[in-house]
């Protein structure tokens, strides 16, 4: 066992070239971060070796943004690695290797549910991904600028127009900068959508931004009169992502909407310098509260020249004393549902991390079944990028909303005329 670390999209390039060279037994596994997941794995990985004379797995730490632009080039061009852990599940279906033929597959129907569609796409309707890493969006607050301005906390069921006039005053009392900010991300902004009645996929199960526009409207005015963090998306071109936390650990944040993956950066790094604590998601004027699943996910890759010993790999971690194991120190909620019965205790977080991964398990309950559908469709991606890039020349000005809706129809309809 060896891990690698590359860090540059640059060399990340070239990582196949090294994998298309491997052994028949060494088996290449590019894998990024939210906090130590990588670290992780090589560690559960080398107990697989001990327990199989001969094979040698490589974990490629690299950026997250590699797995995102750079291994779909790897995959196209033929040169990828054996197995990586990706967020574009759908997307990527067309190179996922089936586990069918090697797992026992009444155990990971049992085990991961719905999860398994996620990696599924038109007639491939096998075994691709184990999602090693569920998340769902929500709001963390800095309950300590709530105290020091004396504004009172919007309790459960409290909206967003609640929490808007709840942290402009907190703001406003305190010199805070902004009173809320959210990742410059289409799937960050998916589960207020939703609230405020975007479809997202029509009755054919097609991609739609129909019922998006009222939240764009209010989105794109909060940015306007300073509510949102206007920076976090008008600094960056195209559909670039962005995140907001570091404003948020260095108090300039009162209320940032992210993800459950954030909860170890801030346990780690607010420290004692203020107390914060999850929300879950406000609720919409059609009265959903809903945020967006999504995470993380290892699968295979049908290029590999060792598909069945990368599906022994894949099935070896979705064990569940091993998915336990996993969960536990790398502090993430658990898409196997014997393990997240059981509970998890979390591994080397305080109390207010506890309660912050308890929180957002519990939110899952309120997560629109919109949403879970969103998260499943292959063309999510897409929307995504358009959603982004299209709010954010709204927010400058180069569009007004409803041009900037005219535009997304559009850009829709263009990438599924691409893609076909």
């Amino acid at each position: 066992m060896k891990k690698t670390i590359l860090r540059t999209t640059a060399i990340a390039a070239g990582l196949g070239l090294t994998a298309g060279a491997a052994m028949a037994q060494d088996i290449r596994f590019q894998c990024y971060s939210d906090g130590n997941e990588c670290e992780v794995y090589d560690d559960l990985l080398s107990r697989f070796e001990a327990e199989n004379e001969g094979v040698n797995i490589t974990v490629d730490v690299v950026p997250y943004q590699a797995i995102l632009e750079n291994l779909p080039v790897q995959l196209a061009a033929g040169n990828g690695p054996d197995m990586a852990k990706v967020t574009d599940l759908g997307g990527l279906n067309q190179y996922y290797l089936d586990l069918a033929p090697y797992i026992d597959t009444a155990y990971w129907d049992a085990s991961f549910g719905n999860t398994l569609d996620w990696y599924r796409a038109g007639d491939r309707q096998g075994y691709y991904g184990l999602h090693s890493q569920l998340t769902i969006t929500g709001g963390f607050v800095n309950a300590t600028l709530f105290e020091q301005a004396g504004v009172e906390m919007p309790g459960a069921g409290a909206t967003w127009d609640d929490w808007a006039t709840a942290t402009r005053a907190v703001a406003e009392a305190t010199d805070a900068d902004f009173p809320m900010a959210i990742d410059r991300s289409g799937h960050r902004v998916a589960g207020p959508a939703i609230s405020y009645g975007a479809k997202f996929l029509d009755a054919e199960g097609k991609g739609t931004f129909d019922g998006f526009e009222p939240f764009a409207a209010q989105f794109v005015a909060w940015n306007e009169d300073g509510t949102m963090a206007r920076d976090v998306w008008a600094s960056q071109g195209g559909a670039t992502y962005a995140d907001a936390a570091q404003e948020f650990i260095n108090g300039e944040v009162v209320l940032y909407y992210s993800g459950s993956w954030q909860v170890s950066r801030l346990d780690e790094q607010v420290g004692d310098f203020f107390d914060w604590k999850v929300i879950g998601s406000p609720c919409g004027p059609t009265g959903a509260c809903t945020g967006m699943p999504g995470g993380a996910g290892i699968v295979g890759f049908e290029q590999t020249k060792n598909p069945e010993l990368v599906a022994k790999i894949i099935d070896y971690l979705a064990q569940k004393d091993i998915y336990a194991e996993a969960a536990a120190r790398t502090r993430n909620l658990p898409a196997h549902h014997g393990v997240a019965a059981d509970g998890v205790t979390f591994e080397g977080v305080t109390p207010a991390a506890q309660d912050a991964l308890s929180a957002f398990a519990a939110d899952l309950a309120n997560v629109s079944p919109t949403a879970f559908a969103y998260q499943g469709y292959a063309g999510n991606r897409a929307m995504f990028g358009i959603t982004v890039e299209r709010l954010s020349q709204a927010i400058v000005g180069e569009l007004s909303v409803e041009d900037a809706m005219t535009r997304m129809t559009d850009d829709l309809a263009a990438a599924v005329a691409g893609s076909q």
